[in-house]
């Protein structure tokens, strides 16, 4: 017995005709994979009979690219070639099991797939502990279905990713611009920095500059004037009894003459008062 994913009426429809067809036949070959293939993949299960009337079942899975025959077995290998017949026919095709130990998937070659599609019945003989064999349905519209909706999803994919990789690159070359823009903008403001500090340095020198220069000035200004001051007072009154060692001017270690007392000073004043030999 074939078990299509179907709705009810379309079910009903089939198998009512395949009856008017052939009703001394178990199930008419006209049954095809009329169903909408969902997560991009279609299927149909097929109910294998053997002479002892025991039902083992099996799943034909469509992707529109591969075709896989799933099944569910004790003691699975690994992977193994195992061999399928199609109108007595054998077609050998890759076994591989799956995550769960006791369901394997036969990899349908694209010869045993054309075989499928021409075929009447399938025969199985290392299913069950007897031959197991079920009539094979028409595989034509679901793998077409499935094929266009692949052909369609893998373009949109594409489509997807192309714009997903050109957003991307633009992004990228937007960060890139920015992050250039960024630094340049940082180099520029650091130099103006630099600037602003390089002049308020050399102002800051030039206003040093300017008071040591004022200060010096005023220095040598009040000296002057000290100097004429003291010029002033250390000039002689002319007809003094001193003589003319009161006029000479006294010493002074910013103007370098002798001061008071000094040599030039107690010569004249001993020599006009007492400094005789006479004793005056």
């Amino acid at each position: 017995m074939i078990k299509s994913i179907v709705s009810g009426a379309v079910v009903a429809a089939a198998l009512a005709g395949a009856a008017a067809a052939a009703p001394s036949t178990p199930m008419s070959m006209s049954l095809s994979w009329l169903v909408s293939p969902t997560d991009g993949a279609c299927r149909t299960d097929l109910d294998l009979a053997g002479h002892s009337g025991a039902v083992t079942p099996v799943t034909l899975v469509s992707d529109g690219d591969r075709l896989v025959l799933r099944f569910t077995k004790d003691d699975i290998p690994a992977q193994a070639f195992l061999p399928i017949r199609i109108d007595q026919k054998p077609y050998s095709n890759l076994m591989i099991r799956t995550a769960d130990p006791k369901v394997g998937e036969l990899i349908l070659s694209p010869e045993t797939q054309a075989a499928l599609r021409k075929g009447a019945t399938l025969n199985i003989a290392w299913l069950t502990d007897e031959p197991v064999s079920a009539p094979l349905p028409d595989l034509k519209s679901c793998g077409a279905q499935v094929a266009t909706q692949t052909r369609a999803r893998l373009a949109a994919e594409a489509d997807a990713k192309a714009r997903a990789d050109a957003d991307a690159r633009a992004k990228a070359v937007s960060d890139a611009q920015l992050e250039a823009a960024r630094a340049q903008q940082a180099a520029a403001d650091d130099q103006r920095q630099r600037a602003a500090y390089q002049a308020q340095r050399e102002q800051a020198q030039q206003e040093a500059a300017r008071r040591q220069a004022a200060y010096v000035q005023q220095q040598q200004a009040q000296l002057d004037a000290e100097r004429q001051a003291y010029l002033r007072r250390a000039t002689p009154v002319y007809g003094s009894p001193y003589g003319d060692a009161y006029a000479q001017q006294p010493y002074d270690p910013r103007y370098g003459r002798q001061p008071y007392g000094s040599q030039g000073y107690g010569q004249g004043y001993g020599q006009g008062y007492g400094g005789r030999d006479d004793g005056w």
